[in-house]
């Protein structure tokens, strides 16, 4: 299987070019990175401290998605917007990692998804995906009587909050809810906010250090507390995560996938592939 890294100098993109040039029937084919990045021209093994691949880091997406079966990509939401576009267009199977995407960028990638697999998940770890599952559960069970709060930390570097894992955790309670997300998220709080509003999903996000991702689902009631937390201590969950959603998506038919559905535990849509 041919495979390309869009974004291979970042550090999910070295985390993947590590595993994937060792993994059992994957070809390298090529990495990219943004214009400008000091990284360009220089050969992708070395880049990770391995042996030459003869293979020149480029900043040009399209000679990638033509070589490649399938591209991994943990770069910007813009450029993941135009390279799912491109995914569509050469036929080349898409797994993204990318987070921070807006509703027009998530609509690229909705559009790509009908022409070719797209894998897209903001996080990739078996754990992370396990209780998304626990917490659409315990939502459907427990009523507006119990509040819900998302809490995550992530490394000084992160760029966007509240994290895509965090968001995720607050659909999949909204999910068991049965409303949507949109109209019940509060995204912090500072000054006379008030009391809390019965039925709201909060976030607060925490930055600082070399964390490299802690989330924890609160369910708050009189007199009791459940939690339901996932702590990553290395990027490798992630990266041996992505691994598996390359090898499964390609040779997919077209659809907008979950790694649920890479895993075999998407329980809410298992009769319908591309349930993300």
């Amino acid at each position: 299987m041919r495979v390309g890294i869009a974004g291979c100098a970042g550090r999910m993109g070295q985390m993947l070019l590590k595993l994937l040039i060792t993994a059992p029937g994957v070809l390298v084919v090529g990495g990219t990175e943004r214009r400008g990045s000091h990284v360009l021209g220089r050969d992708l093994g070395a880049l990770v401290g391995g042996e030459p691949l003869g293979i020149i880091i480029g900043e040009n997406p399209e000679p990638l998605f033509e070589q490649a079966d399938v591209v991994v990509d943990f770069t910007s939401p813009a450029a993941t917007a135009s390279h799912a576009t491109l995914a569509a267009k050469t036929g080349t199977a898409h797994v993204i990692g990318t987070t921070g995407l807006d509703n027009d960028q998530m609509g690229a990638i909705s559009r790509a998804a009908q022409r070719v697999p797209i894998v897209l998940a903001a996080n990739m770890s078996l754990g992370v995906n396990l209780i998304e599952q626990v917490v659409e559960e315990v939502s459907r069970i427990l009523d507006t009587d119990w509040d819900i709060e998302v809490v995550e930390m992530h490394h000084r570097h992160k760029v966007d909050a509240p994290s895509g894992t965090a968001l995720a955790l607050g659909e999949a309670a909204a999910k068991g809810r049965g409303v949507q997300l949109r109209r019940v998220s509060r995204r912090g709080r500072d000054g006379q906010v008030g009391p809390r509003v019965k039925g709201e999903i909060g976030f607060s996000a925490i930055r600082g250090g070399d964390v490299v991702g802690d989330h924890t689902v609160i369910f708050a009631a009189d007199g009791e507390r459940i939690e339901v937390t996932h702590k990553a201590s290395s990027r490798e969950i992630f990266g041996r995560g992505a691994v598996k959603a390359v090898l499964w998506a390609a040779g997919k038919r077209p659809g907008l996938y979950s790694m649920k559905d890479v895993l075999g535990f998407n329980l809410g849509s298992a009769a319908q592939p591309g349930g993300a």
